[in-house]
């Protein structure tokens, strides 16, 4: 796994790099969460090891299956990652480049699961106090997790903070065994 990181690594740099010059780095976001979805497709990866595709033909489907999504320098790039067998890649590139571009944005991703649909007043309130918290602009990503029974659970890169009722009941139980 950390091989395929360090490998993905100078790709997602060159790509963001392009972008960032060619103030794109939305559209590339994208582009790039498009070729993720199509290679993680098993069909898509099993047709990589085939013998019969060359790795230009490989990259004509994904760009064909991506249609207008992807601009010459997108094109391109899958049409590198193709010749030097790196297209299952994909989503390690996508992964870093993310983490390049929320660095240069000065944001953050939080990922919410509440027991229940947060109302849009919540969600700007957690979304403010996370911002306050971390001196940066948040992007809140909520889920619905009915197994919480009630509150949520926050992620912000590796922290946690779990304010759910599951969790508390979970913590009053180890306390209680100890």
């Amino acid at each position: 796994m950390a091989e395929r990181a360090t490998i993905a690594r100078p790709y997602a740099k060159a790509a963001f790099e392009y972008a960032r010059d060619a103030n794109e780095l939305k559209k590339w976001t994208g582009a790039l969460q498009t070729a993720s979805l199509i290679v993680a497709d098993q069909r898509l990866a099993a047709l990589t090891k085939s013998p019969a595709l060359t790795p230009a033909d490989l990259a004509g489907l994904i760009i064909e299956v991506a249609g207008a999504s992807f601009d010459d320098g997108m094109k391109n790039f899958v049409r590198v990652l193709a010749e030097n067998h790196r297209l299952l890649l994909l989503p390690e590139i996508l992964t870093h480049y993310a983490a390049m571009r929320a660095a240069v944005e000065n944001t953050l991703d939080a990922e919410v699961l509440s027991a229940v649909a947060m109302d849009p007043a919540q969600a700007r309130r957690l979304e403010q106090a996370l911002s306050e918290r971390f001196k940066r602009q948040v992007r809140l990503h909520a889920a619905v997790d009915s197994k919480l029974l009630g509150g949520a659970v926050v992620r912000v890169g590796d922290l946690v903070i779990d304010g759910s009722l599951s969790g508390r009941l979970q913590r009053l139980a180890t306390e209680l065994t100890t």
